[in-house]
């Protein structure tokens, strides 16, 4: 019996209204009302269940109300949890190596229950909110649920079952972070923006905010967090009022009554697990395991697994050198950004010649995803997920599908004629809301068989007339319709299209699983992600599409699978998304400056709680880039555990005066990484936003690591020398410097520490250099590309100590400049 043999684990003989359970790192305690009371690390003996906040093991709710067990009986492996509707829940428990798994055998006297909840579990922990997933952290120990079932999904029921876009107020670093006496820990705001630019909802540069991804975990401050699971009675229609983007003018709440689908709660499981922090990733994959769960593997690693992320490349322009480019910088998967967006359509196969290559000549992708793969590199599209535009999608022009997916549904009151101005319905209910909420005002589109038409209001009273019709809309033709016949206010998305139901969703997982298969991609990006949840099914729609996803593609190409790139991460798509490299230079990361965007920060947060990569979105690559931006960019992506896509273009890449040492020691830092050379602690010093780095190979796998101070300064000089002071506090090493200038000017004067003067009689245009790299200096274009060596020998060296060096602007009575200069510190062995 499950109850003695944990009682006899623990060392106690457990009274027959109790209950103990264990794995290897947790012991839990369930006490005679169904409630954890009691959750301890087994190592530390930590007592993780917060005074006075008990958990329920199971809620049910009923009418919006969350009703928790009133008693518990305990069988042999099984519980009954007895409540005040007189509801009996039957759980089967049992206790593995590294989980609790817990499973809803069934519901008597049910009534009006509508989702049952697991939980919400109470934590003590609140350092680190986990919400994507559900999983809470401190830094040493995670407590975290998962469902382990399609229909059971994060979190509490909500309108949509979608979590709401928010900021919370919460320091991950109270003492690096204080939270300023205005604000107070948990207080909850608008994301900001406007509500129609991506980079306008991440509005808040404090660490102290944090934006809110999703609703598996969130911050009790009372107390700590909690977690929770639920599954809903789909068997039914349910009315949900919400908007995915809620608090902007534009993107108002409204009434979505779902269609109903066969799916129950009974059956519904979850693993609870607690564990250090750092087998948090191996905790979750082996329940994965051991349960069947989707285990998506990635060129023989588990998607999720850190050692198997690395950049991408976000390609633009003629193709000619891409498979060039990828192979000397040791990528391999390609978004092709430049081909533009991909709407879904069952009538496009993405056949033609449509890869454009230099001089006007194009090939199809079957031609170049063949000469890809045999470099073995991944390419794909990127792609409007599941937008159905009209025009574009036979599933609306002409004709369209009885499966778009619907607002509400009414009955037309009396017959129709194919020229008739005026319609009546029986039921106006939800009509009269303006517009849906992904647009601004006015986007309403109803169906009738297969007429599609738009409205501007309804009347209030009886006989209930649409106000403002236009019949015949979206290339559909209007027609002649008999009373009775329904009249259906259909979904739209942010362009004015469609999405499909829950039904049409498979077919289209279908759809591009073959369209892949076909043409032989192994990546898709999913932009618009959000289309899967526009159903009011919440997560569970994001989960059903990427299962069907999955499981199509590897039946049409012999069991293999995607690269997954998404719009967002949401519940349901965290364990098949590969990255989420969304947004895109200085909004993420400015490797050249060194320093977060509001946007990097607020995923890099979002993200990483649940154990997903953080991102630098697009680092389109830069003509301009120095060896030592480039580098930056490789070291903090390893620091940070970040993933990102390099854009890239031909024209950027051949004006690049450092190509090559660039795309030099970009392979070299992928090497590196495949080697996992890097420690934890040297992991930490590549994330300093204090420094940058030079990495060489020291062996066959070790390498040489070298901080570098990088000082920028800027100001007005002249024909009068202006001295620059600097100190090096670390070793003695080669001089190392560029400097820009904003004018023309006749020449340049540098006079280094040792009095050797450095002098460029050429003529300088605006944004030429002067570089200068130990034995060579040279004056170079804006984009560091040589164009004269300068005649005097340079071998300065920077001493440890004070550096002064002496600046002259010839021809110009004051030009403005830009001075870089690298100062290294002794290396690391990095092995």
């Amino acid at each position: 019996m499950i109850e003695l043999i944990a009682a006899i684990l623990v060392g106690t003989t457990a009274p027959p209204n109790r209950l103990f359970l264990q794995t290897t790192e947790a012991r839990i305690r369930i006490d005679e009302k169904g409630f954890i009371t009691s959750f301890i690390s087994r190592k530390a003996g930590k007592e993780y269940c917060p005074s006075g906040h008990p958990s329920p093991l199971l809620s049910l709710s009923q009418h919006g109300e969350l009703l928790s067990p009133l008693s518990a009986k305990f069988l042999d492996g099984e519980i009954d949890l007895i409540f005040r509707n007189k509801a009996v829940a039957r759980i089967k428990v049992a206790q593995k190596a590294h989980y609790f798994r817990f499973q809803l055998l069934s519901l008597a006297n049910r009534g009006d229950v509508d989702n049952v909840v697991w939980g919400p579990i109470h934590t003590n922990i609140s350092k680190t909110i986990g919400d994507l997933i559900g999983v809470v952290r401190d830094g040493k120990w995670a407590i975290g649920m998962m469902g382990l079932d399609d229909n059971t999904i994060t979190g509490e029921p909500c309108e949509g079952d979608v979590a709401p876009m928010s900021y919370i107020v919460h320091s991950p670093d109270p003492i690096k972070y204080p939270i300023p006496p205005q604000y107070k820990d948990g207080q909850t705001f608008n994301i900001g923006g406007d509500g129609v630019s991506d980079v306008a909802f991440y509005s808040h540069p404090e660490e102290y905010f944090q934006q809110v991804f999703g609703n598996g975990a969130k911050l009790e401050p009372d107390f700590g967090s909690t977690l929770a699971y639920h599954s809903r009675d789909r068997r039914k229609p349910h009315t949900a009022f919400y908007s995915l983007l809620p608090g902007f003018q534009g993107s108002r709440p409204r009434h979505q009554v779902c269609d109903p689908m066969n799916l129950d709660f009974i059956g519904s499981k979850v693993a609870l697990y607690a564990c250090p922090d750092s087998k948090g990733l191996s905790t979750i994959e082996s329940i994965i395991q051991s349960e069947g769960l989707p285990h998506v593997m990635m060129d023989g690693k588990w998607v999720r697994d850190p050692t198997g992320q690395k950049p991408d490349i976000a390609w633009w322009g003629p193709h000619d050198k891409l498979i060039e480019y990828a192979n000397a910088l040791g990528l391999k998967a390609v978004q092709d950004e430049g081909q533009g967006e991909y709407y879904a359509n069952p009538a496009d196969h993405w056949w033609g010649n449509r890869v454009a290559m230099s001089g006007g000549k194009s090939v199809s992708y079957k031609l170049f995803t063949d000469a890809l793969t045999k470099h073995g590199i991944k390419y794909g599209l990127h792609t409007l997920c599941l937008f159905l535009q009209s025009g574009r999608c036979n599933d609306v022009t002409p004709a369209p599908s009885d499966h778009l997916d619907t607002i509400l549904r009414t009955k037309l009151a009396g017959p129709v004629s194919a020229t008739a101005a005026q319609i009546t319905v029986t039921d106006p209910s939800y009509l009269a809301e303006d517009g849906t909420w992904p647009m601004r005002d006015g986007a309403n589109t109803l169906r009738i068989g297969s007429e599609l038409l738009t409205y501007t209001g309804i009347s209030e009273t009886p006989p209930y007339i649409i106000k403002g019709i236009k019949r015949g809309q979206c290339g559909t033709k209007a027609m002649s319709h008999n009373a009775g016949d329904e009249l259906a206010k259909l979904q739209m998305n942010c362009y004015n299209g469609f999405a499909p139901d829950m039904d049409l969703m498979l077919t289209y997982a279908d759809y591009y699983a073959l369209v892949m298969a076909q043409n032989g991609m192994q990546y898709v990006d999913f932009d618009g992600l959000e289309s899967t949840l526009y159903q009011g099914q919440g997560y569970l729609g994001v989960r059903r599409f990427f299962r069907r996803l999955f499981d199509s593609y590897a039946k049409l190409t012999g069991g293999k699978t995607i690269r997954v790139m998404a719009s967002a991460v949401f519940a349901g798509g965290w364990e098949y998304n590969s990255v989420c490299n969304v947004g895109g230079d200085n909004n993420m990361f400015d490797p050249v400056l060194n320093r977060w965007g509001i946007e990097g920060k607020d995923i890099r947060n979002g993200f990483g709680n649940s154990y997903f990569p953080p991102t630098f979105g697009i680092q389109t690559y830069r003509s301009d880039w120095s060896e030592y931006d480039a580098e930056n960019l490789q070291a903090k992506s390893i620091g940070w555990g970040a993933t990102y896509m390099l854009g890239l273009s031909q024209d950027v890449v051949e004006r690049s005066g450092e190509k090559q040492a660039i795309f030099k020691q970009f392979r070299l830092w992928e090497k590196a990484r495949a080697l996992g050379v890097f420690t934890p602690s040297i992991k930490k010093l590549l994330a300093d936003l204090n420094l940058k780095f030079h990495l060489e190979q020291s062996g066959a796998k070790s390498f040489k690591l070298t901080p570098t101070r990088e000082i920028r300064l800027s100001g007005l000089v002249g024909s009068e020398p202006k001295q620059i002071s600097i100190a090096n506090p670390g070793v003695a090493h080669p001089l190392e410097f560029s400097l820009q200038v904003a004018g023309p000017a006749d020449g340049c004067v540098i006079t280094l520490a040792d009095g050797t003067e450095l002098i460029c009689h050429q003529k300088m245009a605006a944004g030429q250099f002067i570089i200068c790299k130990a034995a060579r200096a040279y004056l170079a274009d804006k984009f560091r590309k040589p164009i004269a060596n300068l005649p005097e020998p340079v071998g300065s060296t920077v001493a440890h100590g004070p550096l002064s060096l002496g600046i002259q602007i010839l021809g110009a009575a004051q030009s403005s400049f830009n001075l870089t200069v690298w100062i290294s510190d002794k290396a690391i062995i990095c092995r």
